[in-house]
């Protein structure tokens, strides 16, 4: 895992509290939500506010949501295409 998915996946794992997950044992391309890293609807709450706070990133409607959740490398792509840096 490269250290920009490290540290989004650093940033998951401190913002929702998933203590017993280390951040370099998340697999980019799993799902977040269900049978991957079996984040629910409310992680999905927290973790849009953590992209907003942390990257700046809005995640403005459900589609999207469903598009950037899809995995961690997915998120990442999502940040990265959606950052005022860009």
């Amino acid at each position: 895992m490269d250290g920009q998915l490290l540290r989004l996946a650093t940033h998951i794992v401190a913002g929702l509290n998933l203590e017993e997950i280390r951040p370099e044992d998340i697999d980019p391309d799993a799902p977040l939500f269900g049978a991957g890293l079996g984040l629910d609807s409310i992680d999905a709450l927290e973790l849009a506010v953590i992209v907003e706070r942390q990257y700046k990133v809005r995640i403005a409607d459900m589609e999207a949501g469903k598009t950037a959740f899809a995995s961690l490398r997915a998120l990442d792509r999502f940040i990265v295409a959606n950052s005022s840096a860009a």
